[in-house]
């Protein structure tokens, strides 16, 4: 028999590590290939770890709560085969062993350059999670500079970090040099709330805050405190909408064995808008504003656990009806099924969120940082409507939903911010009934 180290498989540039959430199988029990064997958690999504090969669980490596860095043994496996086998021929491009070469590490372990969307410069090689804490914490980059990383090619880990933090009370702080201050720094931005006393009441239930809400809610605090936000509202006829799917959704399922939502139909009318007022599509880089190539659209997703997550359909634009179908039942099958890629919650330009499936006539969403621009789609309802005809205003039962369009007060006024609420509008009340999927 052979040993197999199962290692911490690559999961997209600037992710370099991930905490274990729990273990499918213990010790001694036997797994087949394509098996999945462990939850993980990012900073980003949580997500399944498959075995490439079947064996047997001799040692678990990483317990719970424990973080492992990219290429790092997680277990070991028993197979057929002598010697120790760290990673067959097929799994090696993905899963190198414990000591890969330096093209490799490129590969597994790609860093992300902090780049001038944040308060760092340099050659700072930060991760995701990383950089989130120092700037939570306030550290400076001449901080993060002294800071020994414990990673692979020195770079800074999770666990440096926070000892960093937790001993910095004992520390001198390095001062940068007064000609690298080219602006006076900014002031923090709290990430959190400020902390209150409640007192439970007899009969009260305390639930501690799972990983994933404590990330929600840090996000939802800082959008809010980053961006003012400003909200308009329109209420459009999607009759058209609703006949031209109740035409085609039994075809395309027969033709494609996919489900057809609205939701193609609501990003198809989002993306069209986007190329007519392309400075919705942006972020803010201090003072600049970064005008975006692509548009990748967010679709926030509820997850059954109640926590909320938003996969990204990347290049929109170049996807057909069909191919947006299946884009999105796809990204929503595996958000709430916890197969989801870190890479695939990254690089959002513009989020759409369906408060409609919930039953909502409308909602205010809170807008993801660091887009600029965030629609809500309300439920679709059949309301008597005042029709203008040839021979006179006539009322007739419609298919009414309510949008609206929260915006970035810093660098999206009302009038873009209206006129592209309004040419949503008009694509879906002028829908072709004679499109093709």
């Amino acid at each position: 028999m052979a040993e197999y180290k199962l290692l911490l498989p690559s999961m997209g540039e600037g992710v370099m590590e991930a905490t274990i959430i729990t273990w499918l199988f213990n010790e001694g029990d036997h797994v087949k290939e394509d098996d999945s064997i462990v939850e993980i958690a990012t900073d980003k999504v949580d997500s399944d770890v498959p075995t490439p090969v079947s064996g047997k669980i001799v040692k678990i490596l990483k317990q719970k709560d424990e973080v492992a860095k990219v290429g790092e043994a997680i277990a070991i496996l028993e197979i057929e085969g002598e010697g120790s086998a760290p990673a067959s021929e097929e799994t090696t491009a993905e899963t190198q062993a414990s000591a890969p070469d330096a093209e490799t590490l490129k590969t597994i372990e790609e860093p992300l350059k902090v780049s001038a969307s944040t308060e760092f410069s340099g050659d700072l090689y930060l991760s995701p999670l990383v950089k989130s804490i120092a700037q939570q914490e306030n550290i400076s980059e001449a901080e993060l500079k002294s800071i020994n990383g414990s990673g692979l090619e020195g770079r800074i880990t999770k666990e440096d970090i926070l000892a960093y933090v937790k001993n910095r009370g004992n520390q001198s702080v390095p001062q940068a040099a007064p000609a690298q201050q080219t602006a006076p720094a900014a002031k923090p931005v709290a990430t959190s709330a400020p902390a209150s006393t409640i007192t439970a009441a007899a009969g009260d239930e305390i639930i501690p805050m799972d990983r994933m809400r404590k990330i929600i809610a840090e996000n939802m605090v800082k959008a809010k405190q980053i961006a003012p936000h400003v909200t308009s509202f329109i209420e459009t006829d999607v009759t058209n909408v609703v006949k031209w799917r109740n035409k085609n959704k039994s075809l395309f399922e027969k033709r494609e064995g996919e489900k057809l939502t609205f939701m193609p139909i609501f990003v198809r009318a989002v993306v069209k808008a986007i190329q007519d007022f392309p400075m919705i599509n942006v972020s803010i880089n201090g003072e600049n504003i970064i005008k975006k190539k692509n548009i990748n659209i967010g679709m926030a997703t509820a997850l059954p656990d109640g926590n909320l997550i938003v996969p990204v359909i990347k290049n929109a634009d170049q996807l057909s009806l069909s191919g947006l179908a299946k884009a999105i039942n796809d990204l929503a099958y595996r958000a709430r099924n916890k197969k989801l890629r870190p890479e695939d919650t990254q690089g959002a330009t513009y989020t759409i969120s369906n408060v409609g499936s919930f039953g909502n006539l409308m909602g205010t969403p809170i807008i993801p940082q660091p887009q600029v621009a965030i629609l809500a789609i309300g439920a679709i309802v059949k309301k008597p409507a005042v029709l203008e005809t040839p021979d006179g205003d006539v009322i007739a039962i419609r298919n009414l939903m309510f949008m609206s369009h929260s915006y970035d007060h810093r660098v999206v006024d009302g009038s873009l911010g209206g006129m592209m609420l309004k040419h949503v509008h008009d694509y879906l009340e002028n829908w072709d009934l004679n499109t093709e999927i």
